[in-house]
């Protein structure tokens, strides 16, 4: 058994379902609160069974968070979206035309890699489906043409755009933080009244040090899967012929018509696009970009999908086959939101700023909030939800110790997406659509986790 193999035997037999492990850090987080005396609290409690109702009283107000539920239900939208939009015809004809360039393995890997990392940028969901869709076209195009494949490093290519995402536009954190007084509502009592109303994607998406990493990223990852492919075993894969074969409709009748009907598809989906237009340029802050919001952008996922899907119907379809994917984030992210609540009421997120101050400085403290939320993403892989429970952490150390609360929030997404690449949660789309299983992507997921790390904290050090 290779060291690949067992650590994936490791992972399984460590680690359960991601909603098991937000149960056990829900858990977790009770008893460290029970034990953990509160310096930084003005509630007063005389013996533990008072202590015990305050803190289930605070786990149940952040539970159902307004603030926190709109939050999943934007991420839900945003997955959805992006997802219903990567089965549209116009992304498999964009895929049917990139094939012929896909002539021997490397290419293939290369190919990938690179288109997946783009798409990825602009919004996860659409990546992540983007990926897996054109890694399954390739090895049945591989097969038709006799073309000698490495299965695992094709697939490993198709994920890559998970160690991108939360850097881009679709990013949780980025996007969240340019909503008028969302930063404030997880900063502590201490510092609500000094902290930014808002961070614009000139600060964070579109800053030098995230466009020169991102720009890094988009030609290392893509060569290094060309030398890997250059390298690694291959064969030819082993495939079905694709049926072409479509479905006749029903003899349709009355409003029937409206769902099916091309145009009214088109005409909605144009409508949709055109109203995000106006938007964008009423906003008073457009030159900023402050009109990108999770609002905004599933607006405009949405008009996208509709128009390029072409009716109705079609798009309620595929719709249809995506929600299964947004299940996680619906189920889990309260949970989150929790964890929080006992986090900023307690007042450990104060004591726990106060440790990471004495321990880093202004340098070295985006390394530790970077590292840190790497870990952190193996027991909570939603960017999201990870966002809820770090994010007033690191709000409350940058602004105490004076670091860019900008960078300090880019390096724990940096830290996020990094280690996607060893948690295979978001590769579930990918494995069930490809067929493929986790250990044989992951060899080659490793290998971009380590180049990414060492482009992430090089920029880190550096801007």
């Amino acid at each position: 058994m290779s060291l690949f193999e067992k650590y994936i035997k490791g992972v399984r037999f460590i680690l359960p379902t991601p909603f098991t492990i937000a149960i056990l850090l829900t858990i977790f987080t009770m008893v460290f609160a029970i034990i953990l005396p509160w310096e930084n609290n003005s509630d007063n409690y005389n013996d533990l069974g008072e202590k015990i109702i305050l803190i289930l009283n605070y786990w149940n107000k952040g539970l159902w968070n307004i603030n926190g539920l709109a939050f999943a239900i934007q991420m839900m939208l945003m997955l959805l979206m992006g997802y219903v939009l990567a089965l549209s015809p116009i992304i498999d004809k964009l895929i049917n035309k990139l094939l012929p360039i896909c002539k021997d393995n490397a290419k293939s890997a290369t190919v990938i890699c690179l288109l997946t990392l783009m798409v990825s940028w602009f919004n996860w969901g659409l990546g992540l489906v983007f990926g897996a869709v054109f890694c399954k076209k390739i090895m049945h195009y591989a097969s038709e043409k006799n073309i000698s494949l490495n299965a695992g490093l094709i697939g490993a290519s198709g994920y890559c755009g998970l160690m991108i995402w939360h850097g881009g536009i679709s990013g949780s954190s980025l996007i969240k933080i340019t909503e008028p007084g969302h930063i404030s509502s997880l900063a502590g009592e201490s510092i609500k009244s000094i902290v930014p109303e808002l961070i614009d994607f000139n600060s964070t998406v579109f800053s030098t040090m995230n466009l020169a990493i991102t720009t890094v990223l988009l030609i290392v990852l893509p060569f290094s899967m060309y030398l890997i492919g250059k390298r690694v075993k291959t064969e030819v894969p082993k495939f079905e012929v694709i049926s072409d074969s479509k479905k006749t409709e029903k003899n349709l009748i009355g409003a029937e018509k409206i769902d099916h009907s091309l145009i009214t598809g088109k005409i909605i989906g144009i409508s949709i696009f055109c109203l995000c237009i106006y938007l964008a340029f009423q906003h008073p802050s457009t030159k900023s970009f402050q009109f990108i919001t999770p609002n905004f952008l599933n607006l405009t996922l949405m008009g996208m999908a509709i128009f390029f899907h072409g009716s109705i119907i079609k798009f309620l379809k595929a719709t249809e086959n995506a929600i299964g994917s947004t299940v996680g984030i619906l189920i889990q992210f309260p949970l989150y939101f929790g964890i929080m609540g006992m986090f900023q009421s307690t007042g450990i997120i104060q004591d726990l700023s106060e440790f990471f101050q004495n321990i880093s400085n202004e340098t070295t403290y985006p390394i530790f909030t970077f590292i840190s939320a790497g870990i952190v993403n193996f027991f909570v892989p939603s960017g999201g939800g990870q966002w809820y429970i770090q994010g007033p952490l690191v709000i409350q150390s940058a602004i105490e110790m004076g670091i860019p609360l900008n960078k300090s929030i880019m390096a724990l997404a940096y830290g996020d997406q990094l280690t996607n690449m060893m948690q295979p949660f978001w590769a579930i789309p990918l494995l069930g659509i490809t067929g493929l299983k986790a250990k044989d992507i992951l060899p080659f997921t490793f290998i971009l986790m380590i180049v990414g790390f060492m482009v992430f904290t090089i920029g880190l050090f550096v801007f």
